[in-house]
């Protein structure tokens, strides 16, 4: 019995010192990152009550007006390997606009990355990306009618959720984020949508992306569905795999046209539905999808 309760102890402390010393990672990266962005972006949207909403935002030769895309970024938040992405896209003739949905954190520790995610609510998400949406609007080179909204991972599922509630948007693209399966939800989407999944991710289901499709067929929603087979989460990690080709470049080939269809050729817009404001994913759902980055990371470090 004494060894028993030894064991139970040892097991209850270590379990202990593990919660301690997560929660104290989550605070001493985030104090050491508060300088990160600093460098990172360029522009402020003033979001009122909340403050500024900072971004890097990308722009493409001649003076426009010019087809416009808000880029979101992972779970990690706003990073190099972003504001690169915006870089490549705006040469493709895009004005491009990342923005901090953390307020100024961003990190590389998974902890931390859960964290900033689940204590940042799709409410707040909202307001941000109204501010981001409203500034655009003022800018001489952006044309406000041709918006779009692409987003990767944790940035997926904001893009998906805020073209709910903005009637304004022109289409949207989700890369290997959370999915929705209401279709009477999915019919506030206000133009075309792009959803590219990996067939080895482990934080998504291969039947909860079949159902995402039949929801939005059954809302009326003209959407591509693509499941690149064999590739983990966050697939596209940068702009040099994205150039390097297979699964990556494919993808992003898939956007540009996609992009070309919603913003240059003239695609209608569907019908105006009432904004609506739908909850993010679980803690679950982010633990999951931790793994599924830790795979990712495997996978691309170890082909």
């Amino acid at each position: 019995m004494k060894i028993f309760r030894k064991i139970l102890l040892g097991a209850v402390l270590t379990v202990l010192g593990l919660v301690t010393f997560a929660a104290a990672s989550i605070y001493i990266d985030g104090w050491i990152g508060t300088r990160r962005l600093d460098g990172i972006t360029n522009v402020a949207a003033d979001n009122g009550s909340g403050g500024a909403v900072r971004a890097y935002v990308a722009r493409p030769p001649g003076a426009g007006p010019h087809p416009t895309v808000i880029m979101i970024h992972e779970f990690y938040g706003l990073n190099v390997k972003m504001r690169d992405k915006a870089d490549h896209l705006a040469r493709a003739g895009y004005v491009v606009i990342a923005p901090d949905m953390f307020r100024g954190s961003t990190t590389s520790w998974i902890p931390r990355a859960i964290y900033q995610s689940l204590t940042t609510p799709q409410e707040q998400r909202n307001t941000d990306l109204d501010a981001v949406y409203a500034w655009l609007a003022q800018q001489p080179e952006v044309d406000a009618t041709r918006v779009a909204i692409i987003g990767f991972c944790f940035g997926g599922a904001t893009s998906l959720r805020y073209s709910l509630w903005n009637p304004k948007l022109a289409a949207t693209a989700v890369f290997y984020g959370s999915p929705i399966s209401d279709a009477n939800q999915l019919k506030s989407l206000p133009g075309p949508l792009l959803g590219v999944f990996g067939g080895a991710d482990s934080s998504i289901p291969l039947s909860t992306v079949s159902d995402f499709e039949s929801a939005l067929n059954a809302a009326g929603v003209s959407n591509t569905i693509t499941i690149y087979p064999d590739q983990p989460h966050a697939f596209i990690t940068d702009v040099a795999a994205i150039e390097a080709g297979g699964a990556p470049g494919a993808a992003w080939a898939q956007l540009l046209k996609f992009l070309d269809g919603a913003l240059r050729k003239g695609a209608q817009a569907r019908p105006l539905h009432a904004p609506q404001v739908v909850a993010e994913a679980s803690l679950g759902y982010y633990l999951r999808l931790a793994f599924a980055h830790t795979l990712a990371s495997n996978h691309t470090n170890h082909p």
